[in-house]
């Protein structure tokens, strides 16, 4: 299964976070929204101008700027 950035997935595409290479603060604070490897997540909207990204995680919503999905590697199904 291919893996990409959560930046590239399209809405309603569901995948599972295979990591985060982001480190430091912006690290701790993806991983505190519960976006660590394993998790299923699926896209739920963006923006008019593409940025925010809705996702769906663990039964909640939350939006993520494009920046920040950048480090989050998933894998999904082709």
């Amino acid at each position: 299964m291919p893996e990409i950035n959560l930046r590239q997935m399209k809405k309603n595409q569901t995948g599972i976070i295979q990591s985060v290479q982001a480190g430091g603060i912006l690290g701790r604070r993806i991983r505190e929204m519960g976006l660590v490897p394993g998790t299923e997540i699926q896209i739920k909207g963006r923006a008019p101008l593409n940025d925010p990204v809705a996702l769906r995680v663990m039964g909640g919503i939350l939006t993520l700027r494009n920046s920040e999905a950048d480090y989050i590697r998933v894998i999904v199904e082709p």
